[in-house]
């Protein structure tokens, strides 16, 4: 029998934060996003106060007496950290995985018809639970779409404890079950293709399932009939055990304060990139061009200046001080004085991979200039992932960043700092 699972953590960010502060249980919290800005994660008792996901935090506090609602900045050190620990235990129920995102993962259970995979659910939550405190859901069926949906239905249907489980269900129960879904819970299915179809008399997940896949995919796409065979059960989309290497990198951020000199930006950008150059070579990938921008804010009542640029490179690379160096060539030249500069960022472009690279006859280094390089890059990432990030560092990023993010209300980082270890008292 196949079978996919999909576990999916409850409220991810904001169940990090309970974990280690146990006084948070049961209140209404929420995540904010960069600069403390908009609600990115909600605990259940905020969704219940009518908290929007992405609602700005300067409204939502001027909704609620003090203390009814409890603000958090994003704390990524802490969430990623607990993101592995998950994703590592997952690992042990099947030797299958594919990791989905930080706080999703499929299994395969093919091969595991001797189990009864709705208890197998229950003991992947329970000690899930019992080893982090993370509490998730677990989502059951025969291809990824209904894996997602099963998931679905775990999380809002009390009847199901955290697991549902499709493939032990009749079909007369299934198609109740999805009769009583829309449409647009379908993996895949937007707001706008959910509008589309509900125009074309497609309301419920079992109108979708029961819709004739030739005609849905001239009218839409081959996505659309592949998501139609998913849900009858037929396995069209592969779990993809290594993720594909990202064909761009970007790394941008809006700045804590508003920036005016050149230097800051300078500082900020040297920081991006070298944060979009580590992640390259992470994926063993090497950038044929980097593109920088800068732009103020275009709500402020000041004249609006925005402006970025590409270059291309001489030959492939994921080196931290070639692709700072281009970088802070383009912002000179990108920089104007006299704005309140809101935000910056970089992309790494057409990423290759090692035996991709086609080397410039007149540019390149020598084998051994280039092995040299190579060698300089993994001792900084090393030294970085052992004693922490920015450890080592490039000179030209600075050391009291001003523009830095605005974190106002983060919790410590309690696995990954020495010194915010949480303390017994």
């Amino acid at each position: 029998m196949t079978a996919i699972a999909l576990i999916d953590c409850n409220n991810f960010y904001a169940s990090c934060e309970t974990i280690f502060n146990p006084k948070l249980r049961g209140k209404a919290i929420v995540i904010l996003s960069n600069n403390d800005g908009c609600c990115v994660s909600r605990s259940d008792a905020a969704k219940r106060l009518g908290i929007k996901m992405g609602a700005p935090w300067f409204q939502v506090k001027e909704q609620f007496k003090p203390g009814d609602v409890i603000a958090l900045s994003s704390n990524y050190a802490l969430y990623a950290d607990v993101s592995n620990r998950v994703m590592n235990i997952l690992r042990q129920f099947s030797p299958d995985q594919e990791i989905y995102s930080v706080d999703e993962s499929f299994l395969s259970l093919a091969g595991f018809g001797n189990k009864d995979l709705s208890r197998y659910g229950q003991d992947i939550k329970a000690t899930i639970l019992q080893w982090t405190g993370m509490p998730v859901c677990v989502g059951i069926g025969a291809t990824k779409t209904l894996a997602k949906l099963a998931n679905h239905c775990a999380k809002k249907r009390p009847d199901f404890a955290g697991v549902c489980n499709l493939t032990t269900m009749s079909k007369t129960m299934t198609d109740s079950l999805f009769a009583s879904l829309p449409v647009g819970e379908v993996w895949g299915i937007g707001s706008k293709l959910s509008a589309k179809l509900q125009q074309v008399g497609i309301v419920t997940v079992l109108d979708l399932k029961q819709a004739h896949s030739r005609t849905l995919r001239d009218q839409f796409s081959v996505v659309m009939a592949k998501t139609i065979a998913e849900l009858n059960g037929l396995a069209c989309i592969d779990l993809e055990q290594v993720a594909p290497p990202k064909q761009n990198i970007a790394s941008t951020r809006s700045f804590g304060s508003p920036v005016t000199s050149i230097d800051s930006l300078i500082e900020s950008v040297t920081l991006y990139t070298s944060r979009a150059a580590e992640k390259a070579r992470a994926q063993h990938s090497y950038a044929n061009s980097i593109s920088v921008f800068i732009q103020t804010s275009p709500f402020a009542d000041r004249p609006y200046y925005g402006n970025s640029q590409t270059v291309a490179l001489p030959s492939p690379t994921n080196d931290s001080r070639v692709l700072v160096r281009t970088a802070i060539w383009i912002v000179k030249r990108l920089y104007r004085p006299g704005h309140l500069y809101q935000k910056a960022g970089v992309l790494l472009n057409d990423l290759v991979p090692e035996e991709a690279k086609q080397r410039d006859l007149f540019f390149e280094a020598s084998d051994s200039s280039h092995a040299q390089n190579a060698k300089v890059m993994e001792v900084l990432d090393a030294i970085n992932q052992r004693y922490g990030r920015q450890t080592l560092k490039l000179g030209s990023e600075g050391f009291k960043a001003p523009w830095k993010m605005q974190q106002n209300f983060k919790s410590p980082s309690y696995t990954t700092n020495w010194d915010e270890l949480i303390q017994a008292s």
